[in-house]
C-alpha cells in the first residue's frame, strides 16, 4: 500500500511541473551573439534563463554570425542565437523555441524581425505594459511562414 501511494505521489508531482521546467543538468544550451551595450538583448537572455535555457553569451555583435548561419538579412534583429542547429533571430519567446525543438522542422530557424515592443526583452517597465502585435516567423531558405502570432485583441 505504501509503494502505491509513493508512486501516485510521484506521478502527481510530475504532472504539476510547469511545461518547460528543467533541472540544471537538463538545460538546453543556446549560444547568443549580441552587442555588449544592448539592454534589450540582455533582457532577452534573462528571459531565456528564467525559462530553463542555459545561455552562453558572445558580446561581439551578431551580423557575421547571422550571415554565416544562413539567416537572411531581411529577417535580422539585434541578436542571434544558435540552438541545436537552428538560428533564433531577435526577440523570440522561449515557448516558441521549445516548440521548434519539439517539432524539428527542416528550417533555418525562427525570427522576430526588428524589435517589437512587448516581445521578450522589449517588455520591461520602460514600455509601460505596451504590447505591439508581432509574429514569430519560421524561416525556410529565403522564405517564411508564420509560426506563432502575438496580437492583442
Amino acid at each position: 500500500m505504501l509503494r502505491r501511494d509513493a508512486l501516485r505521489f510521484l506521478t502527481l508531482s510530475w504532472l504539476t511541473i510547469p511545461f518547460g521546467a528543467a533541472s540544471a543538468k537538463d538545460k538546453t544550451l543556446i549560444e547568443v551573439w549580441k552587442s555588449p551595450s544592448c539592454g534589450c538583448c540582455k533582457d532577452w537572455v534573462t528571459h531565456l534563463e528564467a525559462n530553463g535555457f542555459k545561455v552562453a553569451v558572445n558580446d561581439t555583435g551578431n551580423n557575421s554570425v547571422r550571415s554565416q548561419a544562413g539567416m537572411p538579412q531581411k529577417y535580422g534583429s539585434c541578436h542571434t542565437g544558435i540552438i541545436e542547429g537552428y538560428v533564433i533571430e531577435g526577440h523570440v519567446p522561449a515557448d516558441d523555441i521549445r516548440k521548434l525543438l519539439a517539432l524539428k522542422p527542416d528550417a533555418v530557424g525562427l525570427s522576430v524581425p526588428g524589435m517589437p515592443v512587448g516581445a521578450p526583452g522589449m517588455d520591461g517597465p520602460d514600455y509601460q505594459g505596451r504590447q505591439d502585435p508581432f509574429d514569430v516567423l519560421l524561416i525556410v531558405g529565403e522564405e517564411h511562414t508564420v509560426f506563432s502570432s502575438y496580437h492583442k485583441n
